[in-house]
């Protein structure tokens, strides 16, 4: 309740309208039909049980509405969790935030307004979790693409990478071209196809 009250307040004074603000699952989904927002901000767990049932609502938002805008906020890294809303519609408009996040004012504000414009945003601790998880390579990426990518996953800019790999920022924009090539991803800014690029590693 005192997370949900400090988001009101917060977006209120920023200027946005929050139109509804609920305490279980059940609640979100009706809201949600209701008041057709722009974006929905949630828990993974909710009441009664305190489990997943936040995540299962935007998860069935967004087989409802593959184009909702959803943002996911956990308490801590839950693997399968974010697997599962990645998965979810069509990989756009959706996020996945530890709420340690939120006391990063500027930071939540920027990836509440990329999901609501369509973005990918997630947290560099679950996109590193995930990549713990991840072993196999995919197969028509190189090892030194792979190495690239997962230092893409970290968060890393190209000049950062090409300090962590020696070598030359056009040796490192070479080996991302080659990936996003690779990887057949949609047509989308650079930013938002480096986002998908991890994504579709992680779920390979």
């Amino acid at each position: 309740m005192l997370l949900r009250e400090g988001l009101i307040g917060l977006l209120g004074r920023l200027g946005h309208e929050v139109v509804a603000a609920v305490g279980d699952a059940p609640a979100l989904i009706a809201a949600t039909e209701e008041h057709a927002p722009d974006i929905v901000v949630t828990d993974v767990r909710m009441p009664p049980g305190f489990q997943d049932e936040g995540l299962h609502a935007a998860v069935r938002l967004r087989e409802q509405q593959p184009a909702l805008p959803v943002l996911v906020l956990s308490q801590y890294v839950q693997r399968t969790y974010a697997a599962e809303l990645l998965d979810s519609g069509d990989g756009t408009g959706v996020g996945y935030l530890l709420k340690d996040r939120v006391g990063q004012v500027e930071e939540f504000v920027d990836a509440l307004c990329e999901v609501a414009d369509g973005g990918t945003v997630v947290d560099p601790e679950v996109v590193r979790q995930l990549l713990r998880r991840r072993r196999d390579p995919l197969e028509r990426l190189t090892p030194r693409e792979r190495e690239v990518l997962a230092l893409i996953a970290e968060g890393r800019s190209n000049g950062a990478i090409a300090r962590e790999l020696v070598v030359s920022e056009a040796a490192v924009g070479k080996h991302i071209s080659g990936i996003l090539t690779k990887l057949d991803l949609p047509q989308a800014d650079e930013t938002h196809r480096r986002v998908l690029a991890v994504l579709a590693y992680l779920r390979a």
